[in-house]
C-alpha cells in the first residue's frame, strides 16, 4: 500500500534527517577553516536543511552572518561540498552520506520588505481601521 504524498510536505523522516545535517554542517562550518578564499573571515549560518525523500540529497538554506553577499558565499560553499560532505560523512550516522547544495536564504530579505511594508504610514492606517471595525463587529453580534 502505498502513499500519494503530492500534496503533503516533507515527511517527519526529512525533517529529522535535516536537522541532523543541519547541526552538524553548523558545527563543521564553526570549526573547519575553509581555503577558498571567498570564505575568508566569513561565518555563516544555516538556517534550513531540506533533504530529498530518499535522503540522498541536501540543500541547505545559508545566510553570511553580519550580512554579505549570500550567492557569492553559497557559491564558495558549493565549490566545498564535496570536503563538507566527506567531513559530514565522519560525524553523523545516516545509511548514505547525502550530497549537499548550498542556496541563499532569502528569507531574511523578505521578512524585511514586509516590516517595512507594514510600518508604512498608509499600511498601518488601514490595519488599524481593520482593526477597529472588526472589534465593532465582535461588539455588536455579542449583544
Amino acid at each position: 500500500m502505498s502513499k500519494n504524498r503530492s500534496n503533503s510536505g516533507p515527511s517527519q523522516r526529512q525533517l529529522r534527517a535535516g536537522e541532523l545535517v543541519r547541526h552538524a554542517l553548523v558545527d563543521i562550518l564553526a570549526r573547519e577553516e575553509l581555503r577558498d578564499p571567498d570564505l575568508a573571515g566569513v561565518m555563516v549560518t544555516v538556517s534550513e536543511v531540506r533533504c530529498s525523500p530518499d535522503l540522498k540529497h541536501a540543500m541547505a538554506f545559508i545566510a553570511p552572518l553580519g550580512g554579505g553577499d549570500a550567492r557569492k558565499t553559497a557559491d564558495a560553499l558549493n565549490r566545498c561540498a564535496g570536503f563538507l560532505r566527506g567531513r559530514l560523512g565522519a560525524q553523523i550516522e545516516m545509511k548514505f552520506t547525502p550530497a549537499l547544495k548550498f542556496e541563499p536564504d532569502e528569507s531574511f530579505e523578505e521578512a524585511s520588505k514586509i516590516d517595512a511594508l507594514l510600518k508604512r504610514p498608509d499600511v498601518a492606517r488601514d490595519l488599524e481601521r481593520a482593526r477597529t471595525d472588526d472589534d465593532a463587529e465582535s461588539t455588536s453580534s455579542d449583544d
